[in-house]
C-alpha cells in the first residue's frame, strides 16, 4: 500500500496527515505553537517553531500503528501564505517571521502603488498592494530594520522554510508565490521588472515550481529525526488556500468553496486569468498545474467566533469542560434561539482589519445596533451573521467578474455546524455542500504528493478518484429574502463607520 503525506504549516499549529492513494485518512497530527504580537496590529511566528513542529508532527504520524513508514512515498507541502523569513549568507534566520495578517505595511503598501501605479500594478501581479503580502513586509524591513535588511539573502514563505529544513533545497510553488506581489501570475514565473522597480534582489527568492513538481527528497537528518524514508520525494504544493481547493476537489470551472477557518475563504476556479479591475480579489495561480483561482479573503472569519468565545463565553467553555463537548455548540446552540438578523443587531468581524472587499489594515471590528433588548444569544448569531456577510461580499464580486458558481462546497469550522451551515446557505441564496473528507489543506497538499508519484496522471484525475459531496444544505428563501435586507445594513455600517476606524488608528499609534 501507497501512503502519501500532507503537512500544513499554519497560523496556530503545524498539522500532518497520511493517506492511501484511494484518499482514505490513515491518521493526522497537530502540534500548535503561540501567535506572536509584540506591538498592537503586529503578528510574528518563530520559524524555529514551525521546524520543530514539523519534525514532531512527521514523527508522530511515521510511528502512528496505522502507518507503516517504509510504505511512505511522497510528502507534500502547504501552509500559511504571505509571510517572510528573512535568511542570511549562512542560511539563519535573522528575526521572527512577519505574518499575513500583520498590518504594519499600510505606508509600504501607499509607497509601492504610488511608485508602480495601482492599474499598473493589477496588470503587472494581478493584485493590488496590501499589507498582507510579501513585497511589502520586504520595504518595511529595509525601512525600520535596514542593519537586518543589509544581511537578507534569502526570502521564503513558512512552508518553504521548512522544506528546506527537511531538504536542503530553496524552493516555492506558483500559487504560494503568487501572494507575495512579486509574482507574474498571468505568466507564472518572478516578475525581475518589478522587483527591479522596487529595488528588491530577483534572487532573494526561490525557484517556483508547479503544485504536483517534485522540489526536492528527505534529507537524511529529517529522516533520522522522523523515522520516514530517507529520499521520499518532497513535492512543491500550494499555498494553504491553494492546496485547500484541491483538498476540496475545486479543480474545475464551476465549483467553488467557502472555507471559515481562522480567517475566510470563497476560492473559485478559474481556467484563464480573471481579474477584479479594482484588485477587491486576488487573482492567482492554483496548484492545478496551468490553470488559476480567484479568491477573496476574510482576515478574521473564525477568528471572530474564537474572540467571541474567549472573551465572551467563559460560562461556556466551563460547561463544555464538565461534559466533554466543544463550547461552539453550545455558543451556536444559544444564536438559534435569535431570529435572522437577531434583532437588529449587526457585527462587523474586521478585528484584523479587512482585506475583501475594503483593502482597510484600519478597520475594526464592531457590534452596531445593541439595545437592552439584546443578549448573547443575540450575539453569537450577530457573530456568525456577520461572518456569512462577510464572505458574501467575496462571493457578490466573483458573481459580478462572470464567474460560473454552480456548487459552493463549504469546509472548515465552519462547516461543521449545521446552523452556520444553514446561515451561509442562505446569505448566499446558495447550495452548500459538504463532501466526504475535511482534512484541509495537508490533505490537499497529500492529494498533490499522489499525482508527483505517479499514482494519478493529473490533480483533477486524483480529485475525481477521491473526493465526493456527502450532503447539502438548501437556502432557505424566506430567510433569504431577509437577510438581503441586513446585508445592505451591515455594508451601510462598515461606509459610515471606516473614517473613525482610520481616527482611531491614528490615536493608537
Amino acid at each position: 500500500m501507497s501512503i502519501l503525506l500532507g503537512l500544513d504549516v499554519g497560523t496556530s499549529g503545524t498539522k500532518a496527515v497520511a493517506i492511501d492513494q484511494s484518499g482514505k485518512l490513515l491518521t493526522s497530527a497537530l502540534v500548535e505553537y503561540p501567535l506572536l504580537t509584540p506591538k498592537p496590529g503586529w503578528a510574528e511566528q518563530s520559524p524555529a517553531a514551525w521546524k520543530d513542529a514539523a519534525l514532531d508532527a512527521l514523527t508522530a504520524l511515521a510511528h502512528a500503528p496505522e502507518v507503516n513508514a517504509a510504505d511512505v512515498k511522497g510528502l507534500g507541502l502547504t501552509g500559511q501564505m504571505h509571510g517572510s523569513v528573512f535568511l542570511d549568507a549562512n542560511n539563519k534566520v535573522l528575526r521572527n517571521a512577519i505574518l499575513w495578517c500583520d498590518q504594519r505595511t499600510a505606508k509600504q503598501c501607499e509607497q509601492i502603488t504610488e511608485k508602480v501605479g495601482e492599474k499598473k500594478l493589477i496588470e503587472m501581479v494581478c493584485n493590488p498592494a496590501l499589507t498582507g503580502f510579501t513585497a511589502p513586509k520586504i520595504l518595511w524591513l529595509r525601512d525600520n530594520e535596514p542593519e537586518v535588511y543589509e544581511k537578507v539573502r534569502k526570502v521564503l514563505l513558512p512552508k518553504d522554510y521548512v522544506r528546506y529544513e527537511l531538504t536542503g533545497e530553496f524552493a516555492t510553488d506558483v500559487a504560494d508565490a503568487s501572494g507575495t506581489l512579486l509574482f507574474d501570475v498571468k505568466n507564472r514565473r518572478w516578475h525581475t521588472d518589478l522587483m527591479s522597480l522596487l529595488d528588491i534582489q530577483a534572487d532573494f527568492m526561490p525557484k517556483a515550481f508547479e503544485g504536483p513538481d517534485v522540489t526536492g527528497t528527505l534529507s537524511k537528518e529529517a529522516a533520522a529525526i522522523t523515522g520516514l524514508p530517507e529520499g521520499i520525494p518532497v513535492v512543491a504544493g500550494g499555498g494553504d488556500q491553494a492546496a485547500g481547493g484541491v483538498g476540496c476537489g475545486i479543480v474545475r470551472t464551476g465549483v467553488i468553496s467557502s472555507t471559515v477557518g481562522t480567517s475566510g475563504v470563497v476560492f473559485a476556479f478559474a481556467d484563464d486569468v480573471s481579474l477584479d479591475p479594482e484588485g477587491r480579489v486576488h487573482t492567482f495561480c492554483h496548484s492545478v498545474p496551468g490553470k488559476w483561482h480567484v479568491m477573496g479573503v476574510v482576515l478574521s472569519a473564525g477568528g471572530s467566533l474564537r474572540w467571541y468565545r474567549d472573551a465572551l463565553c467563559d460560562e461556556e467553555k466551563t460547561l463544555a469542560a464538565e461534559t466533554g463537548r466543544d463550547p461552539y455548540e453550545y455558543i451556536t446552540e444559544a444564536a438559534s434561539g435569535a431570529p435572522v438578523g437577531a434583532e437588529g443587531l449587526l457585527f462587523l468581524p474586521y478585528l484584523t482589519g479587512e482585506r475583501t472587499p475594503h483593502k482597510d489594515p484600519y478597520a475594526k471590528g464592531a457590534f452596531v445596533g445593541l439595545s437592552l433588548r439584546h443578549d448573547k444569544t443575540h450575539m453569537g448569531r450577530a457573530v456568525l451573521d456577520g461572518v456569512a456577510y462577510a464572505m458574501r461580499d467575496s462571493l457578490e464580486i466573483i458573481r459580478e467578474m462572470g464567474v460560473p458558481i454552480e456548487q459552493v462546497r463549504a469546509s472548515g469550522g465552519g462547516a461543521k455546524s449545521p446552523f452556520w451551515r444553514q446561515i451561509q446557505a442562505d446569505v448566499n441564496d446558495a447550495p452548500l455542500s459538504t463532501i466526504n473528507v475535511d482534512e484541509g489543506p495537508a490533505y490537499g497538499a497529500a492529494i498533490l504528493a499522489t499525482v508527483a508519484t505517479g499514482l494519478y496522471a493529473s490533480v483533477e484525475e486524483a480529485c475525481d478518484a477521491i473526493i465526493q459531496v456527502v450532503d447539502t444544505c438548501e437556502p432557505v428563501a424566506d430567510n433569504t429574502r431577509q437577510y438581503d435586507k441586513w446585508f445592505a445594513e451591515y455594508q451601510k455600517a462598515y461606509t459610515a463607520l471606516a473614517p473613525g476606524f482610520r481616527r482611531v488608528a491614528e490615536l493608537l499609534s
